[in-house]
Order: structure tokens, then C-alpha cells, then sequence
């Protein structure tokens, strides 16, 4: 059964909220959904319709200075789980179900480390690797645009907080055809192939939404995944599954390989179709295998 989409501010401690968007089956299996950088608790009308068909209550999230979110400058990927733990206790869960896609994926594997008494199990999809890992090469593959941002955050970061903020203005302006054109260079023909209509319609709102409040928290957002991550993979003992597309562009395929490889048991769907973007499309795949394990 469906009771529609709520929209729910939940407060963290310190003067500070999370915001969720709440859909599916209210008296179902919960998970959790780590968004990608700079996206939204806003939730794909595909996964709501899985999520009320599969018995899921399905759950976006903010994460600090997003959307409706409080902004913590210097928080985090560790800093986060402690929030995601006072979540799921105010909603009353003891047990949940996380993925995390793309920038969301570091996120979802800091709660598979940080919260092993909470998470039943974590889908990490197109998930970004840490960054300056000895014998890993982090841009092999990557679009140019994504490059020449990570490097900017390194080599001049006054500079690249400037671009940040002239990019939020140019998303918050955009129609949905030119927030497209502006993806173009980080798109593989598999992606090229998907992104139009209700997708293209609903990256463009959930990065809206995100930087709505400005851009304080892209800007942290990405600054936690760039810096340390504030714990060791090695000593993630819940279930893993990474999936990743050959095809992807904006997280090259090795980061994926490199997090199955360097997580204990973790299970790998290396597709040789997927880039980025259709991996979106594959959401019901992440729910089955996050049921198997409730």
C-alpha cells in the first residue's frame, strides 16, 4: 500500500535538521538512500513505484546544507553515520537497508563500517574510492570536467569554491535540456542513450533542490569525500555489493573494482552495458539483494 510522499525534517542534535522524503509501503523494510553529489532526498518515481510493489518504506535523505538540511561545515563521511543512527531511531527502526549512488556511496559504506548493529546490508552503486590511495589511479577514465574539479579542490581551493558557487547558479537557472548539454562531456553513449524525458526531468530537480540554500553543501559534501574518510574499509564485516558500469564516465569502473577488492566479502556486479546514469534504471536490483538481508 502507498500513503504518498511525505516530506519530514528529523533533528540531529546541535540546533541542527536532516530532511527526508518518505515513500512506499509505510509498514515496510526500510531503506535508506545515500544520494549522489550535488543531488536531493528527492525520490525517482520508479523507485517509489519498487518500493510500494517490494513491501519498502523508502527514505532520501539531505545530507548537511542540502535542500532542507542544516548546513555542518567540516563534517564527515564518518560524522554522517551518527546522524543516519539518529534517523532511523526517531523513525523507529533498529534495522535498516542503505544504497548510496555515485557521491552517496562513501556515505552508505561509512554506515556498513560505523553502524554494523544498524545496517543489515549496503548497496555502494557507482561509488566514488578514496581519494590518494597508494597505486590507485583515481582519474583513469573520468570525464574532464569531473577531473579538472577534484584537481582544483587540491591545487587552489579559493579558486574552486568560486567555481562551485558560479556552477550552483548555473544548475539553479537551467531547464532541463540545458542542464543536459551541461553533462554532455562526462556522458558515455550508454548514458547519452537514457538521459532524456522523466530522468533528465528529475536529475534537474533533485540537483535543484540540493542547492537551492546555495553552496555550502555541495562544497562539503564533496570536501568529506575528498579528505579522510574517517574509518577503514578493511573493518567492514556487513554485507557489501558494489555495482558498476564499464561505461561510466563520471566514476571510472576501477573505483568500484578497487572498493570490492578492498572490502571484506564484499560481492561485485561489474556490467559491461552500465555507464553512470542507467544505473538509476537498476534500483529494484538493490532493493532485492538489501531484502535478501532484513
Amino acid at each position: 500500500m502507498s500513503s504518498g510522499v511525505e516530506t519530514r525534517a528529523v533533528p540531529v542534535g546541535g540546533g541542527r535538521e536532516l530532511c527526508l522524503e518518505i515513500a512506499g509501503d509505510p509498514d515496510g523494510k526500510p531503506i535508506l538512500v545515500e544520494p549522489g553529489e550535488p543531488m536531493s532526498r528527492r525520490l525517482y518515481g520508479g523507485w517509489i513505484a519498487d518500493a510500494e510493489e517490494k513491501g519498502i518504506r523508502l527514505i532520501g535523505i539531505d545530507r548537511p546544507g542540502y535542500g532542507g538540511s542544516t548546513a555542518q561545515p567540516g563534517y564527515t563521511v564518518a560524522s554522517h553515520a551518527a546522524d543516519v543512527r539518529v534517523i532511523a531511531d526517531t523513525l523507529g527502526y533498529d534495522r535498516i537497508g542503505i544504497w548510496g549512488i555515485s557521491g552517496g556511496g562513501p556515505f552508505a559504506l561509512g554506515c556498513a563500517a560505523l553502524l554494523p548493529d544498524l545496517a543489515v546490508a549496503i548497496a555502494a552503486v557507482a561509488s566514488l574510492a578514496p581519494y590518494g590511495t597508494e597505486g590507485f589511479d583515481f582519474y583513469a577514465g573520468m570525464g574532464e570536467s569531473n577531473i579538472e574539479g577534484f584537481q582544483l579542490f587540491f591545487s587552489d581551493p579559493e579558486a574552486a569554491r568560486l567555481d562551485l558557487r558560479a556552477g550552483v547558479e548555473e544548475i539553479l537557472a537551467a531547464t532541463p535540456e540545458q542542464f543536459g548539454a551541461d553533462l554532455e562531456g562526462l556522458l558515455s553513449p550508454a548514458d547519452a542513450e537514457v538521459l532524456s524525458g522523466d530522468l533528465l526531468r528529475w536529475l534537474t530537480e533533485t540537483h535543484q533542490v540540493a542547492l537551492s540554500p546555495g553552496d555550502q553543501g555541495w562544497w562539503d559534501d564533496g570536501a568529506a569525500k575528498l579528505t579522510n574518510w574517517g574509518f577503514d574499509l578493511g573493518e567492514i564485516r556487513v554485507p557489501v555489493k558494489v555495482w558498476h558500469g564499464r561505461e561510466d564516465r563520471f566514476v571510472p569502473v576501477q573505483h568500484g573494482q578497487w572498493l570490492a577488492a578492498s572490502i571484506p566479502g564484499a560481492e561485485s556486479d561489474i556490467s559491461d552495458r552500465d555507464g553512470h546514469l542507467t544505473m538509476i534504471g537498476r534500483v529494484g536490483e538493490f532493493h532485492d539483494w538489501l531484502l535478501e538481508h532484513f
